[in-house]
């Protein structure tokens, strides 16, 4: 290696560190910044670790009553969520895959009208509450299961990933339609549906506005819609209080603000190691190829 690619993978290690360095302190100190003194936090006195390793923030959090139930419905609405839609995109993709599919062509069509027009909210609102989904547990799950945009990337990703000669060889054997893509395509098929599963997790995890918008009972109410409620209730007593209760009341809303970004982060976020390994293939296989 001569001294010009030396240098040049010098400058390109050394970009990718900054950038990496750029990505994660700003987590990092969203978690230090819950186990600190908000004080300390407000005066730029934290930077890499707490000057004094506090917990107030995760017990005001942990103390309040409806945050177990609330996690315990974002899991379940995830768990649940994604599942059904795979159950129903995989499916779609691999059935608009098939050249043999009768009108493949217009099929598509219906599905790539919604990616663009949207039938809005309050006719949403009122085909859910017709069909007695509004608040209920299924409401977070079946209406908003079929996303076009997952169909068309599995049924990319189907095209060129499984050969059509397994189909033939398969026919052959005397199997038929379900068992091939039940015995066959979806083995071959853990890229997509890592990416997919995925994709539709981190989506239900983060969601709150449907549950605004279709959940009245707070026994059914997701974590994210929980800590939002948290946080402006606490910002409303510092509004209402003065002197040193509107501090120490600052001072709960700041650690419990961090302390509910890492609750509800962590756990969506320890899922991307496990499927980093399919996700790159997933997306390159799945969306650029044609």
């Amino acid at each position: 290696m001569n001294s010009s690619e030396k240098v040049f993978n010098f400058f390109v290690y050394g970009v990718a560190i900054i950038l990496i360095l750029l990505i994660i302190y700003p987590l990092w100190f969203v978690i230090i910044a819950s186990f600190s003194d908000p004080a300390d936090v407000g005066s730029g006195q934290v930077w890499l670790l707490p000057n004094d390793w506090r917990l107030d923030g995760y017990v005001k959090l942990f103390e309040q009553s409806l945050f177990w139930r609330s996690y315990l419905n974002t899991v379940m609405y995830t768990v649940v969520g994604t599942l059904v839609a795979l159950l129903v995109n995989i499916p779609a993709g691999y059935a608009l895959s098939r050249k043999d599919l009768f009108g493949r062509k217009w099929v598509a069509i219906v599905f790539i009208i919604p990616m663009f027009v949207s039938g809005g909210l309050i006719p949403t609102y009122l085909t859910i509450k017709n069909v007695g989904l509004l608040d209920t547990f299924w409401v977070m799950v079946i209406p908003f299961a079929v996303s076009s945009y997952n169909i068309i990337v599995a049924r990319t990703f189907f095209n060129n990933s499984i050969p059509a000669g397994l189909w033939e060889a398969a026919q052959i054997d005397g199997c038929g339609t379900i068992r091939y893509f039940i015995s066959i395509v979806l083995p071959l098929s853990k890229a997509i549906l890592a990416v997919i599963g995925l994709w539709t997790a981190v989506g239900i995890w983060n969601s709150w506005f449907n549950a605004l918008i279709y959940l009245t009972n707070e026994n059914l109410q997701p974590l994210q819609l929980i800590l939002r409620r948290l946080l402006i209730s606490n910002q409303l007593l510092q509004t209402q209080a003065t002197g040193e209760l509107a501090s120490e009341l600052r001072a709960t809303a700041d650690m419990m603000k961090y302390a509910a970004i890492v609750v509800s982060t962590a756990p969506i976020m320890m899922l991307y190691p496990l499927l980093q390994k399919y996700f790159n293939q997933g997306v390159m296989i799945g969306a650029l190829k044609e």
